[in-house]
């Protein structure tokens, strides 16, 4: 019975790789992929061939007419044109222009019938699909094996508005929007030089978006450029629906909570760091724009360090690090210095945290994870619900909550106190994928201070002050440029000196035009010698 089994389970087997192996031989002897046919002569069967593959599909829009005699298909996808461009540049010409006799219908078409600013020839079914779902409108002649594409596209669009996620007081209200040359055309807008170049290829075998990679010729390092380049093309998914899919599969590292790519909403970020040196990667259907390499600096500066005196934003970029600390270790500090250090805790309050807690049923770590839970709860709730109900919910909610907590006895006054503290220093991260690093590195603190105390804690800073020296964003030092330390770099890291100060641009960034400001440029007051001769006579 046995032997039978196994003859019987052989054969299934034996079988599976017979069709496979057909398969695979079916294969390699069509040499032809669906999407490189040529276009066929007869127009009939090229718009039966599109009326299948797109099954018959409503919004697929299909317009025969005769031009001098010849029949002429319109083909465009309703929603993704302009109606008016069809009206105005492609059926008035038909109608209107008459074929001088022995003339070719095509190029006739091609060089005067269509009054479009761009047209194609189009030779392959790739390209036809390609201009249709891209808002083009395909014309299809009898008795011709090429095709027109004719630039129509008018789909709606958002207008562009005023940054959501990133806010500032002096600096400019536009931000990107999901609309590709838009988003371009922001940056042309304040960089006026030829040297801006922009990229275009498409990524996603099924919905073959739109991505351009922008930078500036001269100033950006042609190694990064080309590695960037390089892994964009390597990139073999179906979708690629946003930017965030994007920074997932190009960057260096995967298995760390820190982010080693920027992302940003606002053009005036993104054209500062493309002065820089950096490279920007723009994703159609988005408003997020990547940008690359990535500093761990570089997420605790705001637009608005660079529009106010530099005093003021080195004052307020160093009480941006101090409340990330505080966010980081916050509740760690509080677990460990009541559990295992309260000798170091001045002695009346370490009274006052003792009578406090005295009624508590939990040890510090159950308290402050159950606090810091629920608040993220309530965070995440805030976030998701509609914008005049999510307030209310986080603000009443950890109101109610928490003095519900207190008063039975759940959780300390103090405990409150430092939560709700981290929660503030939190949210002065100005860039969100910074600050939810520091969120779930917070529970990893908590969880050792428990164990060891004031030296777990110090132990998860050490291996994570590591971790941060060991990533790599595009093959520079994710640390730079504190580690390895450079003194000459020091103009706009945790501190920012005066604009005039910044002589060059990043060196481990840019590799060709380094210089950045002009000799001479420090401000003073006029000189009151200037404009006389010797004698003190005005000359």
């Amino acid at each position: 019975m046995r032997w039978r089994l196994v003859s019987i389970l052989s054969q299934i087997l034996k079988k599976k790789q017979q069709k496979r192996q057909n398969d695979n031989y079916r294969q390699k002897q069509d040499p032809l992929k669906p999407e490189d046919l040529p276009i066929l002569r007869h127009y009939k069967e090229n718009i039966d061939r599109i009326k299948g593959e797109c099954g018959n599909s409503t919004d697929v829009t299909i317009r025969e007419f005769l031009v001098s005699g010849h029949k002429v298909a319109l083909v465009y996808i309703d929603g993704l044109i302009d109606s008016k461009m069809i009206s105005d540049f492609l059926l008035e010409p038909f109608m209107e222009k008459i074929l001088p006799a022995q003339q070719d219908i095509f190029q006739f078409l091609m060089d005067h019938a269509l009054a479009l600013g761009s047209v194609q020839t189009i030779d392959n079914w790739n390209t036809v699909y390609d201009s249709l779902f891209s808002g083009n409108s395909v014309i299809f002649i009898d008795g011709c094996n090429k095709a027109i594409g004719a630039e129509t596209k008018g789909w709606d669009k958002r207008s562009i508005t005023e940054p959501t996620t990133q806010l500032s007081i002096r600096g400019p209200k536009d931000s990107f929007t999901e609309t590709l040359r838009t988003n371009t055309a922001l940056l042309r807008r304040r960089l006026k030089s030829p040297n801006l170049w922009v990229e275009s290829l498409k990524l996603g075998t099924v919905t073959q978006t739109d991505i351009a990679l922008v930078y500036i010729k001269g100033i950006a390092n042609e190694k990064i450029v080309d590695e960037i380049r390089e892994r964009l093309k390597r990139i073999d998914i179906d979708a690629i629906i946003a930017s965030g899919y994007i920074e997932q599969l190009i960057e260096d590292q995967t298995w760390t909570t820190f982010p080693t790519t920027f992302h940003t909403e606002r053009p005036d970020v993104v054209c500062s760091q493309l002065v820089e040196g950096r490279i920007a990667i723009i994703v159609d259907g988005t408003p997020f724009v990547l940008t690359a390499p990535a500093l761990f600096v570089q997420f605790f500066q705001a637009p608005d360090d660079y529009y106010s005196r530099f005093d003021i934003s080195t004052g307020i970029r160093l009480l941006r690090i101090i409340s990330f600390l505080v966010a980081l270790i916050g509740p760690a500090t509080y677990i460990a210095a009541t559990t295992f250090h309260q000798e170091m805790i001045p002695t009346t309050m370490a009274i006052a945290i003792a009578a406090q807690r005295e009624n508590v049923p939990f040890p510090a770590f159950v308290e402050a994870l159950v606090m810091e839970i629920t608040f993220e709860i309530l965070r995440e709730a805030g976030l998701r619900l509609p914008r005049a109900v999510g307030q209310a919910v986080s603000i009443v909610g950890a109101l109610v909550i928490g003095q519900a907590a207190v008063q039975a006895g759940f959780v300390s006054p103090v405990m409150v106190i430092v939560v709700s503290i981290t929660a503030i220093a939190n949210f002065s991260t100005p860039i969100f994928a910074m600050a939810i690093a520091a969120r779930l590195l917070r529970f990893v603190l908590m969880g050792l201070a428990t164990i060891l105390g004031f030296y777990g804690m110090m132990l998860g800073l050490m291996f994570m002050a590591i971790h941060l020296c060991s990533l790599r964003s595009f093959g520079i030092p994710y640390m730079m440029p504190l580690a390895p330390f450079n003194i000459s770099n020091q103009a706009d890291a945790f501190v920012r000196f005066p604009l005039w100060a910044f002589k060059n641009r990043p060196p481990f960034i840019s590799k060709g035009n380094i210089k950045r400001t002009g000799e001479n440029q420090k401000p003073g007051p006029p000189n009151p010698d200037k404009g006389k001769n010797n004698n003190g006579d005005e000359s």
